[in-house]
Parts: structure tokens; sequence; C-alpha cells
């Protein structure tokens, strides 16, 4: 971590984390009872490369028997509730982090990993998880979130299954951050 100069004011603290609970579970009440549905993630970015990918290549898009039901009826693929959510985490995110000066440009690594695996590996993680999230029709925070809220037997044993693999798969990547 970088030594602060006389007059730097450093990062702000981070926010309270219950309080930050009680906001994200009023959200999601709040989406419930306006929009008759949940949160999630990965509908958003499907829907932000298919309109990229419309943009390129229109006549493939309408073909697609996936992203071709998106263009039917002549809306644009980005009228979706869940596209204008995805870019306002996106925003709300960056602004909290330029507010709060939490952004340093680096790769986090342990010292004994260097960055172009690091980032190859956070690539491919991305990926997999991207394409698992729409091969399963719906991503993990679709499922935590809104599965949990509605307490859902399949939503509980997902997380608890997301937890058990998750420090199962930590001890194969171990090396990136024990120096």
């Amino acid at each position: 971590m970088s030594q602060l100069t006389e007059g730097d004011r450093g990062p702000a603290a981070y926010a309270n984390p219950y309080l930050s609970g009680v906001l994200l579970g009023l959200t999601l009440l709040a989406s419930y009872l306006i929009l008759g549905a949940g949160l999630g993630a990965s509908a958003g970015t499907a829907r932000l490369g298919a309109f990229v990918e419309q943009c390129l290549a229109p006549a493939h898009v309408a073909e697609s028997a996936y992203f071709g039901r998106w263009v039917e009826g002549g809306r644009s693929i980005l009228y979706y509730y869940l596209v204008f959510m995805f870019v306002g985490v996106f925003l709300g995110g960056l602004l909290s982090a330029v507010l709060a000066s939490r952004i340093r440009p680096g790769v986090e690594r342990g010292r004994a990993f260097g960055a172009a695996p690091r980032l190859l590996l956070a690539l491919g993680g991305g990926l997999i998880a991207g394409f698992a999230s729409r091969l399963a029709n719906g991503c993990t925070s679709g499922q935590a979130l809104s599965g949990g809220a509605m307490l859902l037997n399949g939503s509980l044993v997902f997380m608890a299954c997301v937890f058990v693999g998750g420090y199962a798969a930590a001890w194969f990547v171990r090396r990136q951050w024990h120096d």
C-alpha cells in the first residue's frame, strides 16, 4: 500500500455492513413490489452483449434462437429492467469508489503470482460464471437474493453449495495469495 503524503485524506471508511444489508433487503422488497420480480445481473449483461452484437450483425441476432426473441415486437434489446439495474449498479459503484478515494489502478495478487496469470484466471472464471449463469437461466445474485428472500429450498441449498465449493476450490488457487 502506498504511503499517504501530508494533505492526502486517504480512503473513506467502509459502509456499515448491517446498514448495507438492510438497504439491500429494502431494494429487493421494492423490486418485488414495484416490478413484480426480483434482482439479478446476468440477464442485463446478456442483453448488453446482444445489443453490441446487434450493432455489428443485426441479421444474425434476429435469426438467433436465443437473442431473436428479444428483438421481436420492435423494442430495443436494452428495454429491460435488469439492463437498467446493471448500469445503475456499475455507475453507483464507480461513483462510490471515486467519492471514497478508493480507485487505484492495479492487479490485486500475491507477490509470488504474476499479474498476467492472475488476469487470465479472472477472465476464465468470469467467462465460466457468465456462461453457466445463462445456461442456468439466472445468476448467483438472483438465486441467492431473490430465491433466498422467498426461502426457496433450492436457493438455500445452492448457497450452501456455493460456500462449500468456494472453500474447496480455494485450496487450488491459494498460491495466488500466500507469499
